[in-house]
């Protein structure tokens, strides 16, 4: 990069710095707090839900609870509903793994007039992808090292 591409690229962030709106931090954090703990209590009534009423067995309560989570973080994103509770609740939406399910089917929805094939299905995962790609590499790692050392 020479130095006139410097000087400009130096030049935008710093208007980019003025412009910005300053997030206010402890808010912010209170309503994340607060949305991804209210998932995650429902993920947890689910869990009980489904060992208690259903008599599923500990795996299996596993598998549907994040079956339900994931089905309702698609549907809320699909009606319209997730983009409004992501917008209130920031990371405390996105963490979750309802979050997961609104950044697969977001993308699939916003490129649907594309079509099938080249707008839903390829685009589907532009931001879940890379998280999955590094999330299974990770693990993989970690199992390798894991085997290595026990």
């Amino acid at each position: 990069m020479n130095k006139k591409e410097l000087d400009e690229k130096q030049s935008y962030n710093e208007l980019v710095k003025q412009r910005m709106d300053k997030s206010p931090l402890l808010p912010d954090c209170v309503k994340a707090f607060i949305t991804g703990g209210t998932i995650c209590t429902i993920g947890e009534g689910l869990r009980k839900f489904g060992e208690h009423i259903l008599k599923l067995s500990e795996d299996d309560v596993a598998a549907f609870t994040a079956i339900v989570l994931v089905f309702f973080g698609a549907l809320l994103t699909g009606l319209g509903v997730y983009d409004k509770i992501y917008k209130f609740g920031g990371a405390g939406a996105a963490v979750p793994i309802t979050g997961f399910s609104n950044s697969v089917v977001a993308p699939a929805m916003e490129w649907r007039r594309e079509g099938l094939i080249m707008g839903t299905a390829a685009r589907m995962f532009t931001i879940a992808g890379p998280v999955l790609v590094y999330g299974v590499g990770s693990s993989v790692i970690v199992g390798l090292l894991y085997l290595a050392f026990n």
